[in-house]
C-alpha cells in the first residue's frame, strides 16, 4: 500500500482511540503487507520505514499529541533512523508494530518500533525525533511529561556514531 494511503487510513482509524493512551505507554499497531510493499514476495527494506511512519502517526493520534502539536503550531521531524532486520516478511503477512519511547532529553526523543510477523520479531527501527516550532526545538518533555529513564546504551552508542559522522 502506498505510504500516503496507509498513513491516511491509520490516522482515520486511530481517531477512534484519540488520546486514549498515555504518551510513555507502548502502543501496538497492525498493518497488512500488500503487493505494493514487496519486491517479488518479501517486504522491501524501504517499506519497513513506511510501516514505522504509519505507526508514528498512530502513536501521535492515540496519545493525543497530534492535537497538541497542531494546536501549538509544532511539527515533528525525524533526525535519524536505524534498522536491524531479523527475518523477512512475506506478502499478505500481518505485521504488528510495537512503538514506545526509549528515551528523551531536552531536545529530542528516541522511539523504538519493534516489528513482528507471525509472532516472530522481524525488525526493529529506532527513530531519533525532534519537535519543532518554526526553527525552535521544543523540549519533548513539555509534551510527553517527565521522562525519568536512563539513556540506553544503544542510544548512547548511536549518538556517538552520529557525532562521528558529523565531524
Amino acid at each position: 500500500m502506498s505510504g500516503f494511503w496507509r498513513n491516511l487510513l491509520t490516522v482515520l482509524l486511530a481517531l477512534f482511540g484519540y488520546a486514549s493512551v498515555r504518551p510513555l505507554a507502548r502502543i501496538t499497531s497492525h498493518f497488512w503487507v500488500t503487493w505494493f510493499d514487496t519486491g517479488l514476495s518479501k517486504l522491501k527494506s524501504d517499506k519497513y520505514f513506511q510501516l514505522v511512519e504509519a505507526a508514528q502517526f498512530d502513536y501521535m493520534v492515540r496519545t493525543g499529541l497530534i492535537g497538541i502539536t497542531l494546536k501549538r503550531g509544532y511539527h515533528f521531524v525525524n533526525l535519524a533512523q536505524m534498522v536491524k532486520f531479523s527475518k523477512p516478511v512475506a506478502l499478505f503477512s500481518r505485521v504488528t508494530v510495537q512503538s514506545q519511547v526509549l528515551y528523551a532529553d531536552d531536545k529530542q526523543v528516541y522511539f523504538s518500533h519493534a516489528l513482528f510477523a507471525q509472532g516472530q520479531p522481524c525488525a526493529e527501527v529506532l527513530v531519533k525525533m525532534k519537535f519543532k516550532h518554526g526553527a525552535v526545538t521544543v523540549n519533548p518533555q513539555t509534551l510527553l511529561g517527565p521522562v525519568d529513564m536512563a539513556k540506553p546504551a544503544v542510544v548512547q552508542h548511536w549518538d556517538e556514531t552520529l557525532a562521528m559522522l558529523d565531524a
